[in-house]
């Protein structure tokens, strides 16, 4: 919080007025007006209006009826909180895709943690890969890559559950995160994001263009499912996810690539593949 100013202290000592008066309390209505700016910068909505409406008192403090608070000041506390929640849902989303971001993901998965324990009501963690992605920046360019990004990301999205989000990851990577749901659930949910990306009419952006996703799905079930079990951080399925990745690759691309009853599976189409690449992460 910002010290009182020396010369607003000196000005009330001196002048023997009551402090806060006007005009000598005018330093006062000042302070008051930045510290309510900067709380509201924080988002601190209640203390900045507090402290807006101190100002306004001070303003009026030698009249007999004072008015009510202007809707003027009304105004500009609600356009200061507009602002604010624009800018801070702007930092949270990425600026190509739209998707949020990963500092979005982090802050959701630490909430989690901070909330409800790592796997109170089961979490599906799905890494999603662009195959051959390089391919199609090389073969059409750029700019009709970020669209081919965009439109992934729209494909993705469609179907989640009421609290599952899409995040990019970094690069042509990106995350679906899916809270309270089955460990079937999360495979379908994988397994129909990898068809609509797969059944999509590329050929309508560019002729020749096809764009396929391999998916590596962890799943971490309700804490009460296995009392006897060490709950999975988030971070930890995200490496989990990473390494069942790694598999839908090595075993052929176009693939989502899940753990069940110990042994690695393709979901889907993929599932009447022969191999199956072993995960990165020992022991996993």
């Amino acid at each position: 919080m910002t010290a009182l100013r020396p010369e607003v202290a000196d000005c009330d000592r001196d002048s023997g007025s009551v402090p806060g008066r006007a005009p000598e309390g005018t330093g006062l209505v000042q302070l008051h007006e930045s510290i309510a700016a900067l709380l509201a910068s924080r988002g601190q909505w209640r203390q900045a209006y507090q402290h807006l409406r101190s100002a306004f008192d001070l303003v009026y403090a030698d009249q007999d009826v004072q008015p009510q608070v202007p809707e003027q000041l009304r105004r500009e506390v609600d356009r200061l909180r507009r602002e604010h929640a624009e800018a801070r849902e702007q930092s949270l989303r990425d600026s190509l895709t739209d998707s949020y971001n990963r500092r979005y993901l982090d802050q959701r998965l630490l909430d989690m943690v901070a909330d409800h324990g790592s796997t109170a009501d089961g979490l599906a963690i799905a890494l999603i890969d662009l195959d051959w992605f390089k391919q199609v920046n090389d073969t059409f360019g750029h700019l009709l890559g970020d669209r081919v990004l965009q439109r992934v990301v729209e494909l993705l999205q469609d179907g989640l559950p009421e609290d599952g989000f899409c995040a990019r990851y970094g690069g042509e990577e990106f995350v679906l995160v899916l809270p309270g749901v089955t460990a079937v659930t999360g495979v379908e949910i994988a397994e129909a994001a990898r068809m609509r990306v797969e059944r999509h009419a590329w050929a309508a952006l560019a002729p020749g263009l096809r764009v396929t996703v391999s998916i590596g799905l962890a799943y971490e079930p309700p804490a009460g499912d296995s009392p006897t079990r060490p709950p999975v951080a988030p971070d930890q399925q995200l490496l989990r996810a990473d390494s069942l990745l790694y598999t839908a690759k090595q075993s052929g691309r176009n693939a989502v690539a899940y753990r069940e009853n110990g042994r690695v599976r393709l979901a889907g189409a993929a599932a009447g593949r022969r191999a199956i690449a072993e995960p990165r992460v020992a022991g996993y």
